[in-house]
């Protein structure tokens, strides 16, 4: 099924490169646009990355008053369904029992937005229609745990499930440590959603974008064990951006 997604995706990067080639960008006739670029950053709150998901940097152009393209970067956890987090009694630090790996996505795409209503100068709201395809980039990071052997041996290393007992488990390593030791998964990543955009000066812009976002992967990524583990992640998400516009 990963291999058919991403047979579709390349189809779909050749439709979006194709009609980025072909598409009638700012002319005179389009002299009543308010701006022609716009760049936002924004925290993404997504139902794989638990209280909070990352972040996204995003910059757009017109192609005419009712259409846009725009080049994105996002960067979040992705967190599998099952995490539950456990404390430890006798240290206080906390772990994810049966957490194998981190995931850490890095999105580079690229979008076009449709203005389905437009907004008035200083005051209303602009709905876009957006869609963007892109490669994933997905860091796998072993997730580290101090491990007490016995009294005199405490060592930090991942989680085994055929080696450690969740009982001896002391706490959570250093993500500085897992970082270090993480592996790049190369994969692609699509998505389709709606953006509210408010702001009372045409220099600044304010919103919110709603929508569902597909990762997908050549093979299935282990991030817990012994749970089930997938190769293509489906998420929705909401977006708080702020930027400006010239």
């Amino acid at each position: 099924m990963a291999n058919r997604f991403l047979s579709s995706f390349f189809f779909l990067a050749f439709i979006f490169v194709s009609s980025s080639v072909f598409g009638q960008f700012y002319n005179e006739a389009d002299d009543d646009l308010l701006y022609r670029r716009e760049f936002t950053y924004g925290l993404n709150f997504n139902t794989n990355g638990g209280l909070l998901g990352g972040v996204t940097f995003k910059h757009a152009r017109v192609i005419n008053k009712f259409m846009f393209h725009s080049f994105s970067l996002e960067i979040v956890n992705v967190k599998h369904p099952k995490e539950t987090r456990y404390q430890n009694i006798n240290t206080g630090s906390s772990y994810v029992a049966g957490k194998r790996n981190y995931l850490f996505m890095l999105r580079p795409q690229y979008g076009r937005e449709i203005v389905l209503f437009q907004k008035a100068k200083e005051q209303g709201v602009q709905v876009n229609w957006i869609t963007a395809i892109g490669p994933g980039i997905g860091l796998v990071a072993p997730y580290l745990i101090d491990y007490n052997y016995d009294r005199d041996l405490i060592r930090t290393e991942q989680y085994d499930p055929a080696v450690h007992d969740i009982s001896r488990i002391l706490g959570t390593g250093r993500i500085t440590e897992s970082l270090a030791k993480s592996k790049i998964q190369l994969g692609g990543s699509f998505k389709t959603s709606l953006s509210f955009e408010f702001g009372t000066f045409k220099n600044n812009v304010t919103g919110f974008e709603a929508g569902f976002m597909i990762d997908a992967f050549t093979k299935e990524i282990e991030i817990m064990s012994p749970s089930e583990n997938r190769s293509i992640y489906t998420s929705a998400f909401l977006t708080f951006f702020y930027g400006a516009r010239k």
